[in-house]
């Protein structure tokens, strides 16, 4: 038997691993519009969680959320966002941008302590506002160099800090919040995919038959990644979570160099070094932070 925290690396690693490998599974959809993939991505999102909510008879959860008011508007704000996000994400890696669709997650994290410190006024230490400076140091530099403003980066980046601080302020399960979030999305999804049928536009069985499954599939390999993260949150300390998130990336910086052979300019490069370093002094605060709890919490529990 594997202990719980043993399960929860394997939980933790599958998710990750699976957000990484998002840039080479939807290269393969590249020749579809990237509308119709987000929608057939939120229709068939939808049809597998309601399964596996009816399977493991979550409904009630479900049913709460859904007679409390500030739920759904919390919930109606994140779903825009991941959307956003989510058509951002498969447009830049159409247009084979997954450089820049990597670099915006690995600058969530800072954009995330820094909307933290905005919104919840939660306190930055030294090493957090160190990683903060640095991470705007890549960015002007890219800004300097190449002449433009890094939006694919930054939407993505900004988007899905947004939906992180906003589904940390709805307190609903990953489940409910995901049927949720592709429920409110799933009336226009669906209206718009049937005019494209009627218009005959649709590409969902038009095209081959590997560009069908991949459409459908794109359902569970939104759901499954979120389901094993929230495995793995519930049996892990968020030092080691943390640590995991860089995985997804990682594996969309190498895929984009070594698979889908983009170019990697100096310029790139060096807005990329500063981000690592960003990361590395991120991760250090993170520890510190988590050993001083971790010995509080153990003095405490000597006094008692």
């Amino acid at each position: 038997m594997l202990s719980q925290q043993k399960l929860g690396l394997i939980y933790g690693l599958s998710a990750y691993t699976i957000w990484g490998l998002f840039p080479w599974y939807f290269h393969f959809l590249s020749h579809v519009n990237p509308w119709q993939v987000l929608t057939q991505r939120i229709i068939w999102s939808f049809l597998l969680v309601s399964v596996i909510a009816l399977f493991i008879r979550h409904w009630s959860l479900i049913k709460a959320a859904l007679m409390q008011r500030n739920i759904l508007l919390g919930l109606l704000l994140s779903s825009l966002l991941i959307a956003a996000n989510w058509l951002i994400f498969i447009w830049a890696v159409g247009q084979g941008r997954v450089l820049e669709s990597s670099l915006g997650y690995f600058i969530t994290p800072l954009v995330s302590v820094l909307l933290a410190r905005i919104f919840l006024k939660e306190s930055l230490d030294i090493y957090r506002l160190s990683a903060c400076i640095l991470a705007v140091i890549g960015v002007l530099w890219l800004v300097i160099q190449l002449g433009v403003l890094p939006w694919i980066s930054l939407s993505l980046a900004i988007s899905f800090g947004f939906y992180g601080l906003v589904r940390k302020k709805v307190p609903v399960d990953s489940l409910t919040g995901l049927w949720v979030e592709t429920g409110i999305l799933l009336p226009f999804a669906f209206t718009w995919w049937l005019w494209l049928e009627w218009q005959g536009q649709s590409q969902l069985f038009t095209e081959n038959l590997q560009t069908t499954f991949l459409l459908i599939f794109s359902g569970a390999l939104t759901a499954a990644p979120l389901l094993l993260f929230a495995s793995a949150a519930n049996r892990l300390s968020l030092t080691a979570v943390g640590f995991m998130m860089y995985i997804n990336p990682t594996m969309q910086f190498l895929t984009a160099i070594y698979l889908l052979k983009e170019p990697l300019n100096h310029q790139q490069l060096i807005a990329f070094i500063c981000i690592w370093i960003a990361l590395v002094v991120f991760s250090i605060g993170a520890v510190r932070q988590q050993n001083a709890k971790n010995q509080a919490l153990a003095t405490k529990a000597s006094r008692v």
